[in-house]
This record gives C-alpha cells, sequence and structure tokens, in this order.
C-alpha cells in the first residue's frame, strides 16, 4: 500500500507519497502522475490520508522555515549507482547553497559525468526531499525543474533567506 497526503504550501501543492517507512516520490503536482512515475509493474494501491505519521511534520516545518527538517527523511527510489550518488550527494548540500552540474558530478567522483548528473537531476522522483533545486548551470542560472523555474527560485530564496 503506498499512502499519500497533499500538502498546501505557500508555493503550490505538494505531493508526499509514502511506502514502506519511506517517502517513494514527492512533488509540486497531484499524486497521480507520481505515482505512475513510480517502476513499472507496481500493484500497490494509492490511499489519501491525513497524517504521514513521523514524515508530517518535518514537510510542515520545512515550509514554516526550518530549512534542514527534510535533511534525515528516509526516502527510497530506483536508479543507477550513479543516480543514486548523485541524489546522495544533493541530500549532503545545505539549505541556502547550490552546486552546478559539474560540481555534483565531481563530488561523486566523475568529474567528466556532468550530463548525467543532470540526467540524474530530471530523473529524481523525490522533491523536494532529494533537493535537485540545489542544482545549477554552471553559469549558475537555475536550468530546469519539473515544476516550474517559479518554484525552483521561490525554494532556493525559502532556504537562504531561513538557512542556519
Amino acid at each position: 500500500m503506498i499512502t499519500f497526503h497533499t500538502f498546501t504550501t505557500p508555493i503550490a501543492e505538494l505531493s508526499v507519497l509514502v511506502a514502506d517507512d519511506a517517502i517513494v516520490a514527492a512533488g509540486f503536482c497531484p499524486p497521480d502522475p507520481l505515482f505512475r512515475r513510480l517502476p513499472a509493474g507496481s500493484t500497490d494501491d494509492l490511499a489519501e490520508v491525513e497524517h504521514l505519521g513521523a514524515f508530517h511534520e518535518p514537510i510542515l516545518a520545512y515550509f514554516d522555515g526550518k530549512v534542514d527538517a527534510l535533511d534525515h527523511l528516509a526516502v527510497a527510489q530506483p536508479g543507477t549507482k550513479m543516480q543514486q550518488e548523485v541524489w546522495d550527494a544533493l541530500r549532503g548540500i545545505p539549505a541556502g547553497q547550490t552546486r552546478t552540474y559539474s560540481e555534483l558530478a565531481a563530488s561523486v567522483e566523475r568529474p567528466r559525468a556532468v550530463r548525467a548528473a543532470g540526467t540524474a537531476c530530471g530523473r529524481n522522483l523525490i522533491a523536494p526531499m532529494v533537493p535537485c533545486h540545489r542544482a545549477l548551470r554552471s553559469d549558475g542560472s537555475l536550468g530546469g525543474y519539473l515544476y516550474g523555474l517559479d518554484v525552483k527560485r521561490w525554494l532556493l530564496d525559502h532556504e537562504l533567506a531561513n538557512r542556519c
């Protein structure tokens, strides 16, 4: 069973899907598109809940300004070894800071795999818990973001204004 809750946030509705004590998908969209992005062959049902247990309060706290509240939430998503390394590296970027795709690639000891680092960001199923919004182009511009550049800019500004 996959449970979900949709949070009202200052920027957009955030749907969070949980299975087996980990967040398996999250994004600024309704839950159905997230559910469809889960691995093929998933036969789990999707059920809405009013409270996501241990995940609920940290998510609310993040949007209330405790921008490190998402850092230690359990997440699980399928991906290659490199993608997993990039996602781990993203989770290691402190709120209020950014890295370029080049810096991400270098941080996983694959400095020439800049496109692969960008691809990992694009395949991330768990935003903002795996903070792909903290990845920028080498020139410092925002680049892309599945949920729109307005959302990416808001997240970055929110984190910068509330960092510890």
